[in-house]
């Protein structure tokens, strides 16, 4: 993957003449999992911890699991989305705030998980932001600093990621978001305690020199992908590793994470096999349209791949 070729359309705004590039800010949503997810087997294959070890001795004293889920949980449950916890109430939060729902305190956090007895679904595959969380948490304890530290320091410093933002993002080649209704939506409000499960703002230039790394085989980043990609779910709907899905063809495999906010919508993709990789990136909340660019990009590529045999 040696080439890179951006397609940008439209401007920042409704109201702004100013078109969008591929330096321009958007919301990446749940895309951040990715990062999360690759934070972590970076810390076990650093020894830092196991992704198979029980959750329980990673979390701080405030946390403390009710004995019908002590030793059960295990850091791979949550990065596969199995883990049977109970997850954020985001029509409750919206009620609170409806501008800023993930603006969450640490004691809603500790309420939920230190109440709950029951993991209803472990072991089925259940879309979840608190695992996220909790993975963050784990993080910050293996490694003694903040999530937005040992993100910097393992991934956006080694790629050269200069414009991906996490606390402050107020930047003039910065996209306004609308919902899927076209109602503007601001962008969500760095909560380092939510920000593992998806409040990370980049670009598409950043994020393909992401993926030019996950690509090369070379270094901790590309190594840690490596274990992610391996199967901890299948069914006959989806096949789910850590912080990413797969879609089989035939012959072939493309990885990948799909995020969504009230402002944006996103999307990042890679094949090894094939060597490409693609990012798609929308100041509009609509996971259809994104799903629909992903399946026409994928067949484009597997229409050239054809034809140069």
């Amino acid at each position: 993957m040696g080439k890179s070729i951006f397609f940008n359309y439209g401007k920042i705004s409704r109201e702004s003449k100013q078109e969008v590039n591929e330096n321009t800010i958007y919301e990446i949503g749940s895309v951040t999992k990715f990062l999360t997810a690759n934070l972590i087997v970076q810390a076990n294959n650093e020894g830092k911890l196991k992704i198979d070890d029980f959750i329980d001795n990673y979390l701080p004293k405030e946390y403390v699991l009710s004995k019908e889920i002590k030793d059960k949980l295990k850091i791979s449950d949550l990065a596969s989305h199995q883990s049977g916890l109970p997850d954020l109430d985001i029509k409750k939060q919206m009620e609170l705030n409806p501008k800023q729902p993930l603006n969450i305190s640490k004691e809603t956090i500790y309420s939920l998980i230190n109440e709950n007895t029951k993991l209803i679904d472990y072991g089925n595959y259940r879309y979840s932001n608190i695992n996220f969380i909790l993975m963050g948490i784990i993080l910050e304890k293996v490694y003694g600093k903040d999530f937005k530290t040992i993100l910097k320091e393992k991934i956006l410093v080694p790629v050269k990621m200069e414009n991906t933002l996490t606390t402050s993002f107020d930047v003039k080649n910065k996209v306004t978001g609308y919902d899927f209704k076209g109602v503007q939506q601001d962008f969500f409000d760095w909560n380092s305690l939510v920000a593992p499960a998806g409040l990370v703002k980049s670009n598409a230039s950043d994020l393909t020199k992401f993926l030019k790394t996950l690509l090369s085989n070379k270094g901790e980043i590309s190594k840690a992908t490596t274990l992610a990609e391996n199967t901890f779910y299948k069914n006959t709907q989806r096949e789910i590793g850590l912080g990413l899905q797969m879609e089989r063809t035939e012959n072939d495999v493309y990885f990948y994470k799909t995020g969504n906010t009230m402002a944006c919508a996103s999307i990042l993709a890679y094949d090894k096999k094939s060597n490409w990789g693609i990012v798609i990136l929308l100041n509009h909340n609509d996971s259809g349209l994104i799903a629909d660019f992903i399946n026409i990009n994928y067949d484009e590529v597997l229409k050239k791949k054809s034809l140069s045999n």
